[in-house]
C-alpha cells in the first residue's frame, strides 16, 4: 500500500502523541494528537463519577439487636437519642408522619382511599424500654379520645415480635410520654404506658394469639381515652369491640400526638403493618 507523505506525517505524530513525546506534525494532527491525550487523561474521571463507592452498612448496637437463641435486646444506654424525622405531610386523616427515633433506615407510608387502608413500612429496633423507633402518622388532639383500626402483616413471615400500634403520646420526641396499645406478629396484644419522659415501658400483656389458640389474630383493636384512663378494646373475630383488661392510669398535658404506627423490630430491616378502617373521634366511649 502506497501511503503519501502526508499521511505517513499525520500517524507518526499520532502516534508520538500517545507516548506523550514532543510533536512535529501538521496543525490538523496536532489537534487530534492533543484531544487524544486529553480523552485519556479524563476517562479515569468520568468512570468514577458514574460509579459512587457503595455506602457502609449502618452500624447496629448490640443492645438494639433482636432476641435469639444466642441474644437477648436489652434497653439502650440511658442517654442514648436520636431525633425524630417529622415530616408535615397530610396522609388520610393524619396531619403528617414521623420516623420517630430517627431508626437507622427511613420509613414510608402510603394510602388507597378506595380500599381505606394504610400501608406502613418501616425499620426500628423496638416501641419499648426508654425510647421508641418506628414511623408514626399522626394528628394533634385533646380531650377524650375513641380510637380504632383493622390491623395486620401483609407480608407473611414466621411469627416475632414485630408489631402494628396505636399510640397516644405528649411529643414527638423518641422517649416521649405515651399510651400504646399493640398487635405483635406472635398474636399478643398489649397495653402498655411510658409514664414519664425516659421511662421504662410498663404495660398488661393478653397473649390471645401464640401458643394459646392457634391462629387467633386480633382483627380490629383500639385505644380509648377518658381523662387519664386509657382503656384497650379488641375484636378477635369481627364480634362487636369490648374493652380488655382493666384501663391504665397515666396524664397527658394540653395537645398531643394520636396516630398509628409500625415497627419492624429490626434495627435495619424493613416489615410492612397495615391499617384499615381507621376510626378517630374526639369523645370517650364511640370505640367500634
Amino acid at each position: 500500500m502506497k501511503v503519501t507523505p502526508g499521511r505517513t506525517e499525520c500517524l507518526s505524530a499520532s502516534l508520538f502523541a500517545m507516548r506523550i513525546y514532543p510533536l512535529r506534525a501538521t496543525p490538523k494532527c496536532s489537534r487530534l494528537a492533543s484531544l487524544l491525550i486529553v480523552i485519556l487523561w479524563m476517562s479515569p474521571h468520568w468512570l468514577g463519577a458514574q460509579a459512587p463507592p457503595a455506602q457502609p452498612a449502618p452500624e447496629v448496637p448490640d443492645w438494639a439487636l433482636p432476641s435469639s437463641p444466642t441474644h437477648k435486646q436489652y434497653p439502650p444506654p440511658a442517654d442514648f437519642h436520636r431525633p425524630s424525622k417529622v415530616f408535615d405531610t397530610p396522609i388520610g386523616v393524619f396531619e403528617g408522619q414521623a420516623d420517630i427515633g430517627g431508626p437507622l433506615v427511613p420509613g414510608s407510608a402510603s394510602y388507597d382511599p378506595a380500599s381505606k387502608t394504610y400501608t406502613v413500612n418501616s425499620a426500628g429496633y423496638n416501641i419499648w424500654y426508654t425510647r421508641d423507633e418506628f414511623r408514626y402518622l399522626w394528628k394533634k388532639m385533646s380531650g377524650d379520645v375513641s380510637f380504632a383500626a383493622n390491623v395486620s402483616f401483609p407480608v407473611p413471615a414466621p411469627p416475632h415480635d414485630r408489631k402494628v400500634v396505636l399510640v397516644i403520646r405528649q411529643n414527638l420526641d423518641d422517649d416521649s410520654k405515651e399510651v400504646m396499645t399493640g398487635e405483635h406478629g406472635t398474636g399478643m396484644v398489649h397495653l402498655a404506658v411510658r409514664a414519664e419522659k425516659g421511662a421504662m415501658i410498663k404495660d398488661m400483656q393478653y397473649r390471645i394469639g401464640g401458643s394459646l389458640l392457634t391462629g387467633a389474630m386480633p382483627q380490629r383493636i383500639g385505644i380509648e381515652k377518658h381523662g387519664d384512663e386509657f382503656a384497650l378494646f379488641i375484636s378477635v373475630q369481627g364480634e362487636p369491640m369490648h374493652q380488655f383488661g382493666p384501663p391504665i392510669t397515666t396524664h397527658l398535658d394540653g395537645q398531643f400526638y394520636v396516630g398509628i404506627g409500625f415497627c419492624s423490630h429490626y434495627a435495619v430491616d424493613v416489615d410492612t403493618g397495615a391499617f384499615s378502617d381507621v376510626f378517630i373521634e374526639n369523645a370517650a366511649g364511640k370505640v367500634h
